[in-house]
């Protein structure tokens, strides 16, 4: 990867951490996506160009897929299929099929972020034994490219619904808000994941799954109101539930986020971020072991 060229700027020097009496390995990942800022960078534009590349259409997939999954939406939801949604009626198919995307669009980026995770770290075992490198950059690689992709679907998303839908309002502008604490979890859990992978590797087989029960058990077909009353509660605790809410509240209805809860899902995703760290920082200690 040019690594000859890269890989001496991020070697760690934790006695700056030892000074300050906290564990010199935690203190050193908290700060590793400052310190080695211009190595994700470069990680994550390979990714996402790496990913295109050869192709015919080259850097416009990710402007065309959202397209096609609204056509196959519309077609399969609105035409063949019709679902139940409150007002998909007097919206049209087209309305309809630009919520579905929205929670599709969500989901899409814990996707994407979950399923790589359980070989995050087995994938690139060079990394682990051969050179000193910040593992933990892994996880914002592939966040960060998860999240490029989720940012042109959104756009294509605006632009469809600024065009075909409800318009355009000033609430967008809280879309960064909403997805902020979205992605932070989603990183907590890929290297909470990746480094039990590392150890487990039945993970990988596990996952997916998971990934589709998130999905089916969370407001992207439905709105949380068409599940059963006792059942409602249970949905939130679906990582993708409030982020979908939120985000369909911005887009189609014009209204700021509910700021309390997303206020409470910030607290439950800098935990989860901060104890996916920690568990990363503690258990890769034995990868190179295990590779």
């Amino acid at each position: 990867m040019g690594g000859d060229r890269i890989l001496p700027s991020v070697r760690l020097s934790p006695p700056a951490c030892r000074r300050s009496g906290a564990p010199p390995d935690v203190l050193t990942t908290l700060a590793h996506p400052w310190r080695h800022e211009a190595l994700i960078r470069i990680l994550a534009w390979r990714e996402i160009s790496g990913r295109y590349r050869g192709s015919l259409l080259g850097s416009l997939w990710p402007l065309l897929t959202p397209l096609l999954m609204l056509g196959v939406y519309t077609l399969v939801f609105g035409v063949i299929a019709p679902t139940r949604w409150p007002g998909a009626q007097e919206q049209g198919i087209g309305m309809f099929a630009l919520r579905l995307l929205a929670g599709m669009v969500v989901h899409g980026l814990l996707a994407e972020v979950l399923s790589r995770a359980p070989t995050l770290v087995t994938s690139q075992p060079n990394y682990v034994t051969k050179v000193v490198f910040p593992l933990e950059a892994l996880g914002w690689v592939s966040l960060l490219t998860a999240l490029f992709h989720t940012a042109m679907a959104l756009l294509v998303l605006i632009v469809l619904n600024g065009v075909l839908g409800t318009g355009l309002s000033w609430s967008l502008l809280a879309l960064p808000a909403i997805l902020l604490p979205y992605a932070l979890l989603l990183l907590g859990l890929a290297w909470l994941i990746a480094a039990l992978g590392v150890y487990l590797r039945d993970l990988a087989q596990l996952v997916g799954p998971l990934v589709m029960m998130t999905m089916f058990l969370g407001p992207v077909f439905y709105p949380r109101q068409a599940m059963p009353v006792a059942a409602q509660p249970w949905l939130a605790v679906n990582p993708i539930t409030i982020p979908v809410e939120q985000a369909r509240r911005a887009l189609f209805e014009a209204q700021w986020p509910q700021w309390d809860v997303l206020a409470q899902y910030s607290l439950v995703a800098m935990a989860v971020y901060l104890f996916g760290l920690w568990a990363f920082s503690k258990l890769k200690k034995g990868f190179a072991d295990v590779l």
